[in-house]
């Protein structure tokens, strides 16, 4: 049985311009902190990355602190003790600073049933409700695919207080859309190379010029003395040649072309699954990203049984793995808790072809027929 990967919101498959990066990387045996030229060698290819990640993000190179990841990133980004306003429909990367110690630091910011931000919070303006220290905003979500304009919101906030720091997740949005750190009013910005062909275990943030943040890795002063740690060479060469890569394939409309085979999955999908609901269809969302739910069909059992037959979705996100529930990101959105466990997401990679959408719609539409059979 062939396989199809629609999974790429969890992680898409290492692109060959990153593994080609990774094994010359192998090659070099100097540390970049050493002066001699195995050292400058290992440093330029560091730096040569770094300008890659800062092309495909939109800022200079001396914005980019290499990370672990994009979870790291968000840690580097708010300050210990800092109280953070953010939507539900954050991941959980950013919702982790809610609590600490069981205490609610927060305030959630409002978004509406397609998931789209309202500028409110608890049903009050930015101006009456915002006292925090950061304010988070999602460039674009992973489950649904939905698409915010951060820049706006940061604009209400600058309004408001211009000592409030806006974090934005844009691990999504970075090499799938023209989303720019230059224009999305963001001081720090969170970037994962996963998400766009790079290897796991790799990420970084993007800080505002004039900004600085506190190391929280202490050590020999890496990455500007911002993250302590000799670096991961490997890692960090194949990150840069696959955000250089990713720019290109943007550039050339790829995911245009996605976008339209997306359409043609969801609307295969709903002239026959009368009662699946296609969350934020009717907002601007990433261009490979496809949520569903068919209201009482649970979402693991949905995923189990198109495993089965050859097809990798999801039910969410995938560092909420192991957790089944419903889904955090819908019931911010207003779903109740049937609906909200009865969602999969479908993402779409720059490898899906036509006859792969065609064959999913075929297997899951027929799962869809014996799901209401039973449930009649």
């Amino acid at each position: 049985m062939n396989r199809v990967y629609l999974d790429h919101n969890a992680t898409s498959p290492l692109r060959a311009e990153a593994r080609q990066a990774m094994i010359d990387a192998m090659d070099v045996i100097g540390n970049p902190s050493s002066v001699h030229a195995e050292g400058r060698q290992a440093k330029a290819l560091v730096e040569r990355a770094r300008a890659q990640v800062a092309a495909l993000a939109g800022c200079a190179p001396g914005d980019v602190i290499f990370t672990s990841g994009a979870t790291e990133a968000a840690s580097l980004a708010i300050p210990e003790f800092a109280t953070v306003s953010s939507a539900g429909i954050e991941h959980d990367a950013v919702l982790s600073w809610v609590q600490k110690d069981g205490v609610d630091l927060t305030r959630l910011l409002d978004v509406d049933s397609n998931g789209v931000l309202t500028g409110t919070a608890q049903g009050q303006s930015f101006e009456e409700t915002i006292w925090d220290d950061v304010v988070a905003l999602q460039a674009a979500n992973s489950e649904t695919g939905v698409l915010q304009d951060t820049l706006k919101h940061a604009q209400s906030l600058w309004a408001l207080d211009r000592s409030v720091l806006v974090l934005v997740d844009a691990v999504q949005a970075l090499g799938k859309t023209s989303f720019s750190f230059a224009t999305s009013g963001a001081d720090f910005m969170m970037a994962s190379a996963h998400k766009i062909g790079g290897p796991k275990g790799v990420g970084a943030l993007i800080v505002k010029h004039g900004l600085d943040v506190k190391a929280r890795i202490l050590g020999g002063g890496q990455e500007m003395g911002r993250r302590s740690g000799t670096e991961n060479i490997l890692g960090i060469a194949g990150f840069g040649a696959a955000a250089e890569a990713a720019q290109r394939d943007l550039a050339a409309g790829r995911w245009e072309e996605i976008e339209e085979l997306r359409k043609i999955l969801e609307n295969t999908l709903a002239a026959d699954a009368k009662t699946t609901i296609f969350v934020g269809k009717d907002v601007n969302r990433l261009p490979n990203t496809s949520c569903f739910a068919t209201p009482g069909w649970k979402g693991e059992a949905q995923v189990i049984q198109m495993d089965l037959a050859g097809f990798a979705i999801s039910a969410g996100s995938a560092c909420s793995s192991g957790k089944v529930r419903a889904s955090t990101v819908l019931r911010a959105m207003g779903y109740d808790d049937t609906t909200a466990s009865s969602a999969i997401r479908v993402s779409l990679g720059l490898e899906t072809t036509r006859q792969d959408i065609q064959r999913f719609a075929e297997v899951w539409l027929e799962k869809e027929r014996k799901f209401r059979a039973r449930a009649a």
